[in-house]
């Protein structure tokens, strides 16, 4: 009998969670192309590159999407095994949770293995391919290249500038700067406007920019009557040929990769080198404090000490120790040094010392400690800003993995679920799963963004969702397998606030 329940539960799990992937993953791509569709249509792109850029942005919806489908797989099946009651009737043979769960833990652990495989590899060539194609979108059209701020000259003959391109909209450019070198009337002309709309036509052969609110000056060549003219409108249409700087060209990849798109094997070398040259940061720093300054280039006092006074100076090189007393006392006694009788009091290296000398030893200690200081906050700065760098790469190397030990996380959560909705529809299936996987999703983007800001550690941040998760499914089944005689420490805390209250 427990040969045959294992059976159905295998054969019941792949056709909800398929139908629950295409789901997800028809929602996720409506999303995109809601999204970025208004900018990709009508600008001259071959069928093929939306379809590449459709293929590749599929890539990280997958990450997404596996999990979530595979915990609704989950909810739906041992749902279904609940309401046939066949797991009553193998509870009662003797027949424990676990033993009757162990080759669905396996499916989840053989998925997990997959989507690390995924995650670590094919997602970040993806990204990477992804990243080239936005690229080579961008530099193929006037309407992709404009940034705000900054003069676009790719058309002949025009520079156009604008101040904010809203991200929102679609074509709209706000606070519009246009230089035409050659206008119609001869000589150059300078258009402004509050706002511009931007439309491709013909193919994307065409660009035609509506221009409200604005003024044109114009400069009439030399020789003419009136040099200037300053005109104001309403409405004025510019359109600009575009068929001179041909169609959308594939250009080889190239560039530098991001933690997004590099592999993680690529990442972990990246990471070990940023880890030695952190310890050899902190190397220096602590070699500069030993040796007081040495590290920043030795200076020794032959340079300022007659010859005569050379051997009273042995003791007085001592890792700043001159100027530290210095620095308490504030930053005046640096510039100006004391008495000799002051000097000789505190300092017994230097009462052999003659007057001009003593202050030429003062001086090299005091230059000597600003050295050792500049020197350690410079290391110390560069190596707190290779750790950084070195959290961003664990943080993602975390993240990748830690999405996909979720489809194993989730068995914990979704066997015991589905059997206490055993009765319950598809819509509490579906709402029940998307209310798990968005609290796991909340912790996890939640974690990151406090990793990313050094609040927590980045293991800790990104590792959290998981060990929550986890523990409430550990508790979930624990309950469901529990003898009768067994108490539920939650329902009973529950109750005992019930007491109170009543």
């Amino acid at each position: 009998m427990l040969t045959r329940l294992h059976r159905s539960l295998l054969k019941s799990l792949p056709l909800p969670f398929a139908a629950a992937l295409v789901t997800l993953l028809f929602l996720l791509l409506m999303q995109f192309l809601i999204r970025y569709l208004p900018e990709l249509v009508g600008r001259g792109l071959p069928f093929g590159a939306l379809v590449e850029l459709v293929a590749y942005s599929l890539a990280y919806m997958l990450t997404l999407a596996v999990p979530m489908a595979w915990l609704i797989a989950l909810l739906a099946a041992f749902g279904q095994l609940g309401e046939s009651r066949a797991y009553l009737v193998a509870k009662s043979a003797g027949v424990s949770l676990p033993r009757l769960a162990w080759p669905v833990a396996v499916a989840g652990l053989l998925l997990t293995g997959g989507m690390m495989v995924f995650n670590n590899q094919m997602l970040p060539e993806a990204n990477y391919r992804m990243s080239g194609l936005w690229r080579d979108i961008k530099v193929s059209r006037p309407g992709f290249a404009l940034t705000p701020g900054e003069f676009y000259t790719g058309v002949s003959g025009y520079a156009i500038r604008a101040d904010a391109i809203p991200p929102d909209s679609t074509g709209l450019l706000v606070g519009v700067t246009v230089f035409e070198s050659r206008s119609a009337g001869g000589g150059s002309a300078v258009l402004t406007a509050d706002r511009a709309r931007l439309q491709t036509q013909y193919g994307g052969q065409r660009l035609t920019m509506l221009l409200e609110d604005g003024e044109v000056h114009h400069r009439r060549p030399e020789g003419t009557a009136d040099a200037y003219e300053r005109l104001a409108f309403g409405r004025h249409r510019m359109a600009f040929d575009l068929s001179s700087l041909g169609g959308f060209e594939r250009r080889e990849a190239g560039g530098g990769r991001t933690d997004r798109s590099m592999r993680t094997t690529d990442m972990l070398v990246v990471l070990d080198s940023l880890n030695r040259l952190v310890d050899a940061r902190h190397d220096s720093v602590r070699a500069a404090l030993a040796r007081g300054g040495a590290a920043a280039g030795d200076v020794t006092p032959d340079l300022l000490v007659r010859p005569t006074d050379r051997p009273a100076l042995g003791t007085v090189v001592v890792a700043g120790g001159a100027a530290d007393s210095a620095a308490e006392r504030g930053g005046a006694a640096a510039d100006s040094p004391p008495d000799s009788a002051a000097v000789g009091a505190d300092r017994p290296a230097l009462s052999g010392l003659g007057g001009a000398a003593r202050e030429a030893a003062y001086d090299l200690a005091a230059e000597r400690a600003r050295a050792v200081q500049y020197a350690a906050g410079a290391a110390a700065a560069a190596a707190s800003l290779e750790g950084q760098q070195a959290d961003r790469y664990r943080v993602e190397i975390y993240k990748k993995n830690s999405i996909a030990l979720a489809c194993l996380v989730f068995v914990l959560v979704g066997v015991p679920l589905g059997l206490s909705i055993s009765r319950a529809g598809v819509g509490v299936v579906a709402a029940l799963a998307v209310g798990v996987f968005l609290f796991y999703w909340v912790s996890l983007v939640l974690g990151e963004k406090l990793a990313d800001r050094e609040t927590l550690p980045p293991a800790v941040g990104m590792w959290a969702a998981n060990v929550i998760v986890g523990a409430l499914g550990v508790y979930l089944v624990a309950r469901e397998t529990r003898d009768p005689a067994w108490r539920d420490p939650i329902r009973a805390l529950a109750g005992r606030f019930r007491r109170r209250g009543g």
